[in-house]
């Protein structure tokens, strides 16, 4: 999926195989595999070409981002804790570009009422500021993410997890089929 954002436009096996073989060595079929994998996933749509099919994004990189950071706050029972825990784990750069989308997303909002705003002292909000707190306070316990990474699709092309990267026989923990 990397090649196939980077790119930003439809490309064929033939393209992607010959920039992953600048890295290190990959079957033709490897690659076809995973775009084929990709696309029966709905990862990727493809156009026949000749006897070839040309591979294009249905989403961009910060579209599937955005998905999987929605997906985990979702999933959180208290999220306004994970919300703060998650600041707490990104550098100044990245609280920088969050203010200023915020900025951006508020542009486009009325202003609110601020005698309607919850989270004035005391009442609900408080205590979700609270809890949120502790839940900072653990995350920085937790120890650094490592900034800029993003969780890679599944069966990225050519990369480890694709079946790539492992001893054969055996499956991405290192145990055997």
């Amino acid at each position: 999926m990397t090649r196939v954002w980077e790119w930003n436009r439809p490309v064929t096996v033939r393209e992607v195989l010959e920039d992953l073989q600048k890295e290190r060595s990959i079957a033709y079929t490897t690659v076809m595999t995973v775009l084929d994998n990709l696309h029966q996933k709905g990862w990727v749509r493809r156009e026949a070409e000749g006897r070839a099919y040309r591979y294009e994004a249905v989403s961009t990189r910060a579209a599937y981002a955005a998905a999987l950071m929605n997906e985990a706050w979702s999933a959180s029972d208290n999220p306004a804790a994970a919300l703060v825990a998650f600041f707490g784990m990104m550098s100044p750069e990245q609280r920088q570009a969050l203010r200023d989308a915020v900025r951006m997303v508020q542009v486009d909002e009325p202003a609110e009422d601020p005698e309607d705003t919850e989270g004035s002292e005391g009442g609900e909000g408080s205590e979700v500021r609270e809890e949120a707190a502790g839940q900072g306070e653990r995350a920085e316990q937790a120890g650094p993410v490592e900034e800029g990474r993003t969780p890679a699709p599944p069966e990225a092309a050519g990369e480890p997890g694709a079946g790539e990267g492992r001893e054969p026989g055996t499956n991405a923990g290192g145990k055997g089929r």
